[in-house]
């Protein structure tokens, strides 16, 4: 059995002959491969963790999520998005950034609790839905946490590490219900939870 390529690895590979001067998203997709799913969610959460860019993160991490879901073999962006051109210094100075990261993580995380590669996307998928939508919420600083929780997922999902999936998965869960307790409490207070039922 091949052993499988680190994440940090395989980023690195992007910046090994890349296009002169400017780059594309299809062109990433591309080089990437099967990894496509797991590096766009790994650099979606990256940039969420920005203010005032998750409304735009999370609108781009549905793409992918729901393309997860149908099971696609990697993310299919509309033409005007994939083809648009960006700075490939900026691709570098990102992944520069990350993949000392990444090289840390690794050395704990690792392929185990191997799981249904098609099932495990799809379950995936889905709650990177729900996290996208939860990074729409209008409150300060709450991208933060739920930007930390798709990267985790993302990153497990690279490493196809089972046990930290279930237990980013589990979290995720456990976030969701807290943030559900509180949302119905604060309509209580209002008045608005009883006239809902």
């Amino acid at each position: 059995m091949t052993p499988r390529t680190p994440t940090s690895e395989v980023l690195e590979a992007l910046l090994t002959n890349p296009l002169e001067g400017r780059a594309t998203l299809a062109w990433m997709m591309d080089r990437l491969g099967d990894r496509s799913f797991g590096v766009v969610l790994l650099l979606l959460a990256i940039l969420g963790l920005l203010p005032g860019v998750s409304p735009v993160v999370a609108v781009l991490l549905l793409v992918p999520a729901v393309q997860m879901i149908r099971g696609n073999h990697r993310p299919v962006f509309p033409r005007s998005v994939a083809d648009r051109a960006f700075e490939t210094r900026k691709l570098e100075r990102l992944i520069r950034r990350v993949v000392p990261v990444l090289r840390w993580l690794e050395r704990f995380i690792q392929p185990r609790w191997g799981t249904p590669f098609q099932a495990t996307k799809r379950v995936v998928g889905g709650v990177i839905i729900v996290l996208a939508i939860g990074l729409l919420t209008p409150v300060p600083l709450s991208n933060v946490p739920i930007a930390l929780m798709i990267g985790l997922i993302a990153f497990a999902y690279l490493e196809e590490d089972g046990v930290l999936l279930c237990a980013a998965l589990a979290v995720t869960f456990i976030m969701l219900a807290a943030a559900a307790v509180v949302a119905w409490e604060t309509l209580g207070a209002m008045g608005l939870a009883r006239s809902m039922l």
